[in-house]
C-alpha cells in the first residue's frame, strides 16, 4: 500500500516512515502543507496520515480542500490536539479517524 505522511517532527516521520516500511509500504513524506498538496496532485494514495498543526498552515484546510475534490482516500489525523472539539471538527471535516500522539 502507499502512504502519504503529512507530518512536520522529521524524527517522528522518520520513524513512523520506518515502521510502516518494514510492514512493506511505500511511504511519501511532506513535511507542510505546499508539498503536501503537490504529493496528492501528482499521486494515488491508499492511506493519508496528516498532522494538523504544519508550519504553513492548518491541516485541516488540506483535508478540506482534499474531500471538496471528491478524492475518497482514507485520511487518519495524527496530532497533539487532544480536545475533543478538535476531534468532533476533524470528523466533521471528513476524516475517517483521529489519533492523538
Amino acid at each position: 500500500m502507499k502512504y502519504l505522511l503529512v507530518e512536520d517532527n522529521l524524527e517522528l516521520a522518520k520513524a513512523v516512515s520506518s515502521r510502516l516500511r518494514l510492514d512493506g509500504h511505500v511511504i511519501d513524506h511532506a513535511a507542510n502543507l505546499a508539498d503536501a498538496t503537490a504529493f496528492s496532485e501528482t499521486g494515488e494514495y491508499d492511506l493519508i496520515l496528516l498532522d494538523i498543526m504544519l508550519p504553513d498552515g492548518d491541516g485541516r484546510s488540506f483535508l478540506r480542500q482534499h474531500r471538496a475534490g471528491d478524492l475518497d482516500t482514507p485520511v487518519i489525523v495524527l496530532t497533539a490536539r487532544s480536545q475533543v472539539s478538535d476531534r468532533i471538527g476533524s470528523l466533521d471535516l471528513g476524516a475517517d479517524d483521529y489519533v492523538t500522539k
